[in-house]
């Protein structure tokens, strides 16, 4: 059973920086493409960032130069290091796996962000 278990969100305020985790119960990230995703109230879930098997990464424009996706298979985990954080960017952060042999994708169970003075 595999099981991805998300940490580091809470409070912070704007400008300031957190660093997301997220570790896996096995070695599922090596190989496969990673990813955050993000769902603030009311609102769809949508992409952050990715990073494929081969550490090419890729982020959405309103991140992009503030986020860092990284991953660390040898630890079964990866993170985003969040940078320069605004108010738009609290929500519940998920992240995910691929599995490049049949698409099928595995999801944490989300931390939450606030961004708030």
């Amino acid at each position: 059973q595999v099981q991805l278990v998300e940490s580091g969100g809470g409070l912070v305020q704007p400008g300031g920086s957190l660093r997301l985790s997220c570790a896996a119960s096995t070695s599922i990230f090596s190989g496969n493409t990673v990813g955050w995703y993000r769902q603030a109230p009311g609102k769809q879930r949508d992409l952050v960032a990715t990073m494929t098997a081969t550490r090419t990464p890729k982020y959405a424009e309103s991140v992009q130069d503030r986020f860092t996706i990284s991953r660390d298979n040898a630890k079964n985990i990866i993170y985003l290091q969040m940078n320069s954080l605004k108010p738009e960017d609290t929500a519940v952060y998920y992240c995910n796996v691929v599995l490049w042999t049949n698409g099928y994708i595995y999801w944490g169970q989300g931390t939450q962000v606030t961004v708030s003075s």
